[in-house]
C-alpha cells in the first residue's frame, strides 16, 4: 500500500493489493501465460493493460485472456474504457462499481492514470458487509461514526445506553406533541369515539412507507448527489400510489366493519395524504443531511418516526374533523 494512503481507514488504498498481472496491449495470451508462470500475486482476477510508462489502458479478467489463441493481442479483447478509482476514493462508491460496470475488481490509480493496483472481490464483499451493517445502526439511530458502529455489539450496556438514549428522547417529545394534537381534537374524539380505533393503524403505515423510502433513500443518495427536485417528484407519486391503494382497501374493510360510509372516507383520505407525506419526508430528511455533508443515515430512524408520527396523526385528525 502507497505510504501516502495509509492514513484513510474507508479509502480504496486501503484495500488495493499492488502485485497483479499486467501486460501491454501488444502482449499476446501465451505471452501472457508465460509471464504469470511461477510468479505469485496478490489477485490474479484482472489483467491490467498498461501503456509502456505503467499508465492503465483496460483489462479483460484473467478468464477470458488466457482462453484467448496463444497468439492473439491482450489489446483486442480488454474493456476500454475500464471504470477506476483514485486511493482516497471512499469504500462505500468503490464497492459500487462492480454492480454498475460488471467487473470482478476495481483497477486504483493516481491522479495521472498510473496503475497503483486492484481492490479484489474478498475486498468488496468485506466492504459490502461493513457499510451494510454500519447502515443499520445508523437507521436504527443507535451509531453515527463509524467506529462506533463497527464496534456496537462489543460495547458494555452502560455505553450502548448513552449511544441510544439521545434518540430515544427525541421520540419521547414526539410523543409529547402526539399528544398535545390528540387533545387539540378532543372534541371530536368525544363526538365519534370510532375516530381513535383507527390512529394506531393509520400511524403504522405511514411508519412502513416512510421506513421503506429510508431504506432506499440512504443506500442511494450515499452514493449519488442527483437534485432534489426529480427525486421528491418520483416519490411523492409513489407515496401517492401507494396511498391509493391502501385507501381504497381501508374505505372497504372499514365500511363493511362500521357500516359507516363518511368515517370510512376519512379514514382512506387521512391514509392517502399520509402515505404521501411519509415518503416525502423519508426522502427529504436523507437528501438534506446529505447535502449539509453529514450522513444521510442520520435522517432516518427515531428522527423520521416522530416526524411521521405527528404529521400522520395531524393530518389523520384534520381530514375527519373536515369530512365528519
Amino acid at each position: 500500500m502507497p505510504k501516502a494512503y495509509r492514513v484513510a481507514s474507508e479509502a480504496a488504498a486501503r484495500h488495493l493489493h499492488a502485485r497483479v498481472p499486467r501486460a501491454t496491449p501488444d502482449t499476446t495470451a501465451g505471452e501472457l501465460i508465460r509471464s504469470i508462470q511461477g510468479h505469485e500475486f496478490d489477485a490474479t482476477e484482472l489483467v491490467c493493460i498498461c501503456d509502456t510508462e505503467g499508465r492503465l489502458l483496460g483489462g479483460p479478467p484473467l478468464g477470458r485472456a488466457i482462453a484467448l489463441r496463444p497468439e492473439q493481442r491482450l489489446g483486442d479483447v480488454m474493456l476500454h474504457p475500464l471504470a477506476s478509482v483514485h486511493p482516497d476514493e471512499d469504500q462505500e462508491r468503490i464497492a459500487s462499481i462492480p454492480l454498475h460496470d460488471r467487473l470482478e475488481a476495481v483497477p486504483v490509480v493516481d491522479v495521472n492514470g498510473f496503475l497503483l493496483g486492484i481492490v479484489p472481490p474478498a475486498a468488496l464483499l468485506s466492504i459490502l458487509r461493513r457499510e451494510h451493517v454500519e447502515d443499520i445502526h445508523r437507521l436504527a439511530g443507535i451509531h453515527r461514526e463509524t467506529a462506533q458502529a463497527r464496534h456496537a455489539m462489543f460495547a458494555p450496556p452502560a455505553r450502548r445506553a448513552r449511544d441510544r438514549l439521545p434518540w430515544l428522547l427525541v421520540g419521547l417529545v414526539g410523543s409529547v406533541a402526539a399528544t398535545l394534537v390528540m387533545s387539540t381534537f378532543e372534541h371530536a374524539l368525544q363526538t365519534q369515539l370510532a375516530i381513535a380505533f383507527f390512529v394506531p393503524g393509520l400511524v403504522y403505515l405511514a411508519d412502513a412507507i416512510g421506513t421503506q423510502t429510508e431504506a432506499v433513500a440512504v443506500r442511494g443518495l450515499s452514493l449519488s448527489h442527483a437534485p432534489l427536485g426529480p427525486l421528491l417528484g418520483n416519490e411523492l407519486r409513489t407515496g401517492l400510489l401507494i396511498g391509493t391503494v391502501l385507501g381504497a382497501l381501508v374505505f372497504g374493510l372499514v365500511w363493511l366493519g362500521f357500516d359507516d360510509a363518511k368515517l370510512a372516507l376519512a379514514v382512506s383520505v387521512a391514509v392517502l395524504f399520509a402515505g404521501a407525506a411519509a415518503t416525502s419526508i423519508g426522502l427529504v430528511l436523507p437528501w438534506g443531511l446529505a447535502r449539509a455533508g453529514s450522513d444521510p443515515a442520520l435522517g432516518s430512524g427515531p428522527l423520521a418516526t416522530v416526524i411521521q408520527d405527528v404529521l400522520s396523526l395531524l393530518i389523520y385528525l384534520a381530514v375527519v374533523s373536515v369530512l365528519l
